[in-house]
């Protein structure tokens, strides 16, 4: 971004090093927020405060609050490559702002992002400390910090400008309501939400009838399955199981995938049949083999559909599928509030584990290819499916 004068504003007094306070670790605990990637469908070009302060809100879909985030730009144009979003310090983590500093400098030398702006969103004394740690690593690391807000109400200042006849110790005035790249946005129709929480409202378990209608259609497919599977001997009913629904499941995959390109919506059975198949990692395979980016309004239509119909211990799979399908959009604040949700069922679900990591390295949307043709996915599970029954017929002779 190039820093204007003309409309920057006087930083506030930083706090001193021993009344910083710290901000959360770069590896938080489940419950919190790992940074959220986007990189942008559109041209944004940032040449002031104001447009970065327009641009941000459109980047993320929603509104921050209480965060730093941190734009990627490349030169000549500014124009956006990548944008991260970390939350603010907390006092129980020492090392928070050091560590916040160090994780985004660490992803924009691996992308090789040499400039960059910062917006934070919170009171002098929670943005200081990053501010100042962000400003001192970005310095070592080569990389040039156009411009370092922070913002708090209907005012911002800078960072970077210390000139009082355009930076006023008591901040600049700002509405962004008709702003420009606002208006841009919104006829793009790229939705900005209140907050981040409502961004995860957007994929919460549904509730009322419809919870109801699930919990029952969930537990009659299971017994279902149970029935079917009940004759066979105990070396054989892990792998009877598997295969029976995945001998279901999978046309139905496909199915729900062509009805919702094609406008469709699914209903309490069904739905509950396609959270009990995924379960099984031949289903959940075969459908990332067919998530092409060209269907990836439809794809994201279904999973998040599914992430919120799904019970309590079948949700990682429809919602780790839903935060590689907005990952592959750029939606890194949809695919984060996935992944909350696909780690809060299954801590240790692998897809979600390896999308995680993904994103908080900060991988731009170009990087999330499919990982194999369904053909492969099917060639490969044979392969384990035939390793499988030798297994178990040694089982039985030894037996």
């Amino acid at each position: 971004m190039t820093h204007n004068p003309s409309t920057a504003a006087q930083p506030k007094q930083s706090a001193p090093a021993a009344q910083r306070h710290p901000a959360k670790p770069r590896r938080p605990a489940p419950a919190a927020n790992p940074p959220d990637t986007r990189t942008p469908q559109q041209r944004v070009r940032i040449n002031s405060p104001l447009t970065l302060l327009a641009v941000v809100p459109g980047l993320l879909g929603f509104e921050p609050a209480d965060s730093i985030v941190v734009i990627g730009t490349n030169q000549p144009g500014a124009e956006v490559q990548l944008t991260l979003r970390y939350d603010l310090p907390e006092p129980a983590a020492p090392r928070g702002a050091a560590v916040i500093a160090d994780g985004v400098t660490s992803i924009l030398t691996v992308q090789h992002i040499t400039t960059a702006a910062a917006v934070a969103y919170g009171p002098d004394s929670a943005v200081a400390p990053v501010a100042d740690a962000l400003r001192t690593r970005a310095a070592e690391a080569g990389i040039t910090l156009t411009e370092v807000l922070r913002a708090e109400g209907d005012r911002y200042w800078s960072y970077v400008c210390s000139n009082p006849r355009c930076c006023p110790p008591e901040g600049t005035r700002f509405d962004l309501a008709d702003h420009p790249v606002a208006r841009a946005f919104a006829a793009s129709g790229r939705q900005v939400l209140a907050s981040r929480q409502e961004l995860a409202a957007t994929i919460a378990p549904v509730d009322g009838d419809q919870a109801t209608a699930m919990r029952l259609a969930t537990r009659k497919v299971e017994r279902q399955v149970t029935t079917r599977v009940g004759q066979t001997t105990r070396v054989t009913h892990r792998i009877a199981r598997r295969r029976l629904v995945a001998a279901v499941g999978q046309p139905m995959i496909v199915d729900a995938i062509s009805r919702y390109r094609a406008d469709g919506t699914l209903g309490p059975e069904p739905a509950a049949w396609l959270t009990v198949a995924l379960r099984e990692l031949r289903v959940r395979d075969d459908a990332w083999a067919r998530m092409l980016p060209e269907y990836n309004a439809a794809h994201t239509r279904l999973w998040a559909d599914l992430t919120r119909l799904a019970q309590p211990g079948y949700v990682a799979a429809p919602a780790s599928l839903l935060a590689f399908v907005a990952w592959q959009a750029g939606d890194g604040a949809l695919a984060n509030v996935a992944l909350d949700r696909a780690l809060a069922d299954d801590q240790r679900y692998s897809m979600a584990r390896l999308l995680r990591r993904a994103l908080d390295s900060g991988a731009p949307p170009s990087v999330a290819r499919l990982p194999m043709s369904p053909d492969e996915v099917a060639a490969s599970y044979d392969a384990q499916e035939a390793a499988a029954d030798a297994e178990a017929a040694d089982a039985a002779v030894a037996g």
